[in-house]
């Protein structure tokens, strides 16, 4: 008889070097974020971001000037998913080393190795 059974793409993927659906968005959407602070995106996605102001106080303590201001929480759960609620978030979880990168193939590839290691840190 016929049984279906049931076989994980996760080992596929981890060979071919391909981030699942998940991390490819988080990719996608970091690298516009990217282009828009580095002035290579259109300038209506540009003024959709907005680079956190730093406090006079806090500038000898706090360097990070790539963090962007998230907008205040929504009360429709769908504008979450906005470009304009999602990018800030996604960006301003990256590590310093990869915001601060200058260069976008080299940002491209620590990025993609970055969201590669989270993907599939569980697996060995």
């Amino acid at each position: 008889s016929y049984r279906k059974r049931k076989v994980s793409i996760t080992p596929y993927l981890k060979q071919l070097h391909f981030l699942p659906v998940r991390y490819r968005i988080q990719f996608k959407i970091a690298l516009l974020v990217y282009k828009c602070i580095n002035n290579l995106a259109p300038e209506y996605l540009k003024c959709l971001l907005k680079l956190r102001e730093i406090k006079r106080r806090f500038s000898r303590l706090d360097d990070d000037f790539f963090i962007l201001r998230v907008p205040p929480k929504s009360n429709f759960s769908r504008t979450e998913a906005a470009f304009c609620y999602s990018g800030p978030q996604i960006w301003n979880r990256l590590p310093f080393s990869i915001r601060s990168i200058s260069e976008l193939e080299s940002f491209k590839t620590a990025l993609k190795t970055y969201f590669f290691n989270l993907a599939f840190s569980n697996d060995k």
